[in-house]
């Protein structure tokens, strides 16, 4: 099991590496390919993955991605209006085969997934963006390996004993710590290229440190879901580490974070 996860897992950083690397199209590909799959995954839990509902939203995050790169941003919200009208008529015409809690997962399920994790697309754009998007995996996935080594170091008390019995509150003040000492030498390797960012010493840690903090709730977000609905794992996509949704649910939720703080105080 060992090997088998930490392969997969090679496979998905390198992944990730090309994808970010080249930017674009192929990384709008890859990121659509993903939220679909994420989105799939999330729909099974709610036993709807190929209702008409859902297969509408399928299409509207196809439509979302389109617009979003062809620079159509204006035609986005009433885009989602028109989306919640057509979901509406859906459920009542197919009225009672459609359960509301379908429909509003599905609905759910585009702005969880698809509209979230296109944010690192758009970190990618901005100036200094191959730099900036690592900061979106720092804050998740490194946070979430100094919580790791930190709980399992010095972990005693015990933070959200029913949802998630093994974190610990040290674990999680110490993947935030971490996460912002692994901005601050990210910043500190690669100061000359941070050109958008305003003292990008002190604002890389801030953000991962922040970004950590919501990785964490997203992270705890996906486990409630997954015990409401008592299942262990999102998917099998990935060996050893289950599905899409359960490799990535902190970063659906850091990406947005690093995103709306670059723009909004440091770039």
């Amino acid at each position: 099991m060992f090997k088998k996860r930490l392969l997969s897992g090679i496979i998905l950083v390198l992944v990730a590496f090309g994808a970010i690397c080249f930017g674009g199209y192929v990384l709008w590909g890859v990121l659509l390919a993903i939220s679909l799959i994420g989105m799939f995954e999330f729909n099974r839990v709610f036993k709807a993955p190929w209702k008409a509902p859902t297969l509408i939203c399928y299409a509207a995050a196809v439509g979302y991605y389109v617009l979003m790169v062809l620079g159509y941003e204006n035609a986005i919200r009433p885009c989602v209006m028109c989306l919640v009208l057509l979901l509406l008529v859906t459920f009542v015409i197919g009225y009672p085969r459609f359960q509301f809690t379908e429909v509003m997962a599905a609905f759910f399920s585009v702005f969880y997934v698809a509209i979230m994790l296109c944010c690192i697309f758009r970190i990618r754009e901005l100036e200094s963006g191959a730099f900036l998007v690592w900061l979106v995996f720092l804050g998740a996935w490194g946070s979430d390996t100094c919580a790791y080594c930190v709980g399992v170091l010095i972990g005693k008390h015990k933070a959200f004993p029913v949802l998630s019995p093994k974190k610990s509150v040290e674990g999680c003040v110490g993947g935030v710590l971490g996460a912002a000492l692994l901005g601050f030498v990210f910043a500190l390797i690669f100061k000359d290229k941070l050109t958008a960012v305003g003292s990008p010493l002190v604002a890389l840690p801030i953000i991962c440190a922040c970004a950590s903090v919501l990785s964490q709730f997203g992270d705890l977000a996906a486990s409630g879901i997954k015990r409401q609905h008592e299942i262990k794992d999102y998917g099998t996509l990935i060996p050893g580490h289950g599905g899409i949704l359960d490799r990535f649910d902190s970063v659906i939720v850091t990406a947005p974070a690093v995103y709306l703080l670059l723009v909004t105080f440091f770039v």
